[in-house]
């Protein structure tokens, strides 16, 4: 009931941002009709089905190839909508700011108020040739002002230039106004006549509300820098998991390490999660990085795995290739109680790799031990650390192979002096990380918890989305430093 309810939630929300990013991407932008419009709503019924399809194809025992078909599109699809939605909720702060910006542009702010414009007056003396309303005879009759227009008669003409001398000019004129060419030998008239016999014309401002115009305009700015910016970050992460981990090295000092262990090198590596998206290549490349490395140690830390053997089988035979002094070693992690947890470690077995299963073996100066993922407790192969460490000699140094860091509780119990663990991707797509922190207790690197020092691997690959966003993909080369040195 509850597993129901969730997922009626999870729909819901999936839906809900569908809508939005459908809102602001298609149909803010494109015309009702168009082909963008029509090409915008299909993907938007499309994609979320390829989604939800890559998601549940491998748990309901789905053909290996249809995986493959729905994991690329499927899972990209989730990466990408994760960053557009993000990038048009920026959109959002800036859509308001850009429209004022418009606005103003256009002079076009509400509230600017009514602007009065004098119209011009030349007065000529009366029985001058024309009209007698002291306008230019050669000023045709339809380019003469007449709204709000009053006309001098005759016999005042001469007054109303005496006393439109004596005036001060008007405030200027925002709008231009074209005079008339002033005959020779006339005086030129530039100011309008005082008191009744005033020219003016009352112009109301322009004050268009926003149009459609501006809007599309807007939404298409914002809507294609938001694309373009998630899609970028989308191929970013795509290329960072696709090139492969980079190296990381560490010193990790032990109280009880003997100086004859002094400069042991541990290569780490977790969560390389093999599956519908990343293959046999991925694989490959993840050996060769390690064995550049030259290490003494090679730890598997869980999470190798997304399906079964059977489809996933030769894509993991390239670790057979792994080269270490004293050798490689595997944990399980929660994805291979997803894949069939007992055929895969028979299978690593195969490939040259030793399965520490709530066991531990003597290594050259400090004890090796390992415990299966707490997701085996649902077919009763969940961690035993009284198996793994019950009888050891506290005296020896401890390092725990365990995919998941919230047993470090479990491991200070047990006086392990350092646990290396994977699990968490760093938080792989961010804002990822911040979820990632509410359910682990480190989510990267180095932390010290009493006398337990806890190392946890972004991991080499990628669940989900082959995207990752702020978490790089790494591989961990941990040398170990004795005190007494």
């Amino acid at each position: 009931m509850v597993f129901a309810l969730v997922g009626l939630v999870v729909l819901a929300l999936l839906g809900a941002v569908h809508r939005y990013v459908w809102r602001r991407f298609v149909g803010d932008t494109t015309a009702p009709g168009s082909p963008l419009r029509r090409a915008g709503t299909v993907a938007a019924f499309v994609l979320p089905l390829l989604s939800i399809g890559a998601m549940t194809s491998g748990r309901v025992g789905a053909p290996f190839w249809l995986q493959q078909v729905l994991a690329w599109p499927g899972f990209l699809w989730l990466a990408c909508l994760l960053y557009l939605t993000l990038a048009l909720l920026v959109g959002e702060v800036v859509r308001p700011v850009l429209l004022r910006v418009l606005a103003r542009r256009d002079g076009a702010i509400p509230g600017a108020g009514a602007r009065t414009v004098p119209a011009p007056a030349i007065a000529g003396p009366a029985g001058e040739s024309g009209t007698g309303t002291g306008t230019p005879a050669d000023i045709p009759d339809g380019t003469r002002p007449r709204t709000g227009e009053l006309v001098p008669s005759h016999s005042s003409g001469a007054s109303a230039r005496s006393e439109a001398a004596g005036r001060t000019a008007p405030e200027s004129v925002t709008e231009p106004v074209v005079e008339p060419a002033t005959e020779p030998g006339r005086e030129r008239e530039t100011e309008p006549a005082a008191g009744p016999l005033a020219t003016s014309a009352t112009v109301p401002a322009t004050t268009p509300a926003p149009g459609p115009s501006r809007r599309l305009f807007v939404s298409r700015v914002v809507g294609g820098a938001a694309a373009a910016a998630g899609l970028a970050t989308v191929g970013y992460g795509t290329y960072g998991v696709l090139r492969g981990p980079s190296v990381k090295r560490i010193t990790v000092p032990l109280a009880k390490l003997p100086r004859a262990a002094h400069g042991f090198r541990i290569a780490v590596v977790s969560d390389i999660h093999i599956g519908p998206i990343l293959g046999r290549a991925h694989t490959r490349r993840i050996v060769d990085t390690i064995n550049a490395t030259s290490p003494d140690l090679v730890a598997v830390v869980g999470d190798l795995v997304d399906g079964s053997v059977a489809d996933l089988g030769s894509a993991a035979e390239p670790l057979s290739a792994l080269r270490a002094r004293h050798g490689s070693f595997f944990v399980t992690g929660n994805h291979e109680y997803f894949s069939g947890a007992e055929q895969w470690v028979d299978h690593v077995r195969e490939l040259g790799l030793i399965p520490l299963e709530n066991a531990r073996v003597e290594i050259e100066g400090f004890d090796l031990a390992g415990v299966n993922d707490i997701a085996g407790e649902t077919e009763g192969q969940g961690p035993d650390f009284g198996r793994a460490l019950g009888d050891r000699d506290r005296g020896r140094a401890a390092v725990l192979l365990a995919h998941q860091p919230v047993v470090i509780h479990d491991a200070v119990e047990h006086g392990v002096d350092l646990q290396l663990s994977g699990h968490t991707h760093g938080g792989q797509l961010w804002p990822g990380n911040l979820l990632a922190e509410l359910a682990n207790p480190t989510v990267a690197g180095l932390e010290r918890y009493g006398d337990t020092q806890l190392f946890v691997s972004r991991g080499a690959g990628a669940w989900g989305p082959p995207v990752r966003v702020g978490a790089p993909s790494d591989i961990t080369v941990v040398e170990l430093a004795s005190r007494q040195a």
